[in-house]
């Protein structure tokens, strides 16, 4: 073994122990309440190795890695971005990642559009690092006069808002525990209004 390999392994090796593997678990698991660091020692994290593969951990408004809002459904299908697909009303299309963001990030595309990234695992987080699993009153400690609780039209569901321009952050609840269930990003004129009106079909 030269001494460039032994260099190499070592390095690896010391990083290995002071970095730890971070993991997000499947889709269905819940992060953890109570004995983690507090809202404000989140920080949002450039990437992190999730089970063999690398990617950015911050989903932010404008989509995350080649999630871009904006971004054709032909296209990531051809470029292998696409596990699966569930068409629905109105031009909508519900869609599953691959790779690393398999099982993390749900997209909602219209007239074959990205206009909705969704995920209910944590990471990733938004920005300012935000995440599900979060109470209410956590995000509100981080976002502060940029956020807001709104309810639904039908009154019977609330959730977290942050608006950045015409696009929007929204935490909503969870259906059998308190706080974040699910966390999406993507033009208010899809995203919020869909939580506040509905679906349209």
């Amino acid at each position: 073994m030269n001494r460039p390999t032994i260099l190499l392994t070592t390095a690896a090796l010391a990083l290995g122990t002071l970095v730890p593997l971070v993991d997000a678990g499947p889709a269905w698991a819940a992060p953890v309440l109570g004995g983690g660091a507090p809202a404000s020692a989140r920080a949002p994290m450039a990437a992190a190795t999730l089970a063999g593969h690398s990617h950015p951990q911050v989903l932010g408004v404008g989509g995350a890695g080649a999630y871009r809002m904006g971004a054709s459904l032909a296209v990531l299908t051809a470029d292998g971005h696409i596990d699966w697909t569930a068409p629905s009303c109105g031009g909508v299309v519900h869609a599953g990642a691959t790779g690393s963001w398999a099982g993390v990030l749900i997209l909602a595309f219209r007239d074959g559009r990205l206009v909705e990234v969704g995920t209910a695992t944590a990471p990733p987080q938004s920005p300012a690092g935000a995440t599900v699993g979060m109470s209410f009153d956590e995000l509100e400690a981080i976002y502060g006069r940029r956020g807001s609780l709104i309810r639904n039209d039908a009154g019977d569901a609330e959730a977290y808002l942050v608006r950045v321009g015409s696009r929007v952050e929204l935490f909503t609840g969870h259906p059998i525990r308190p706080g974040v269930g699910y966390f999406q990003v993507g033009p208010a004129s899809f995203v919020e209004r869909n939580f506040r009106q509905g679906a349209s079909c």
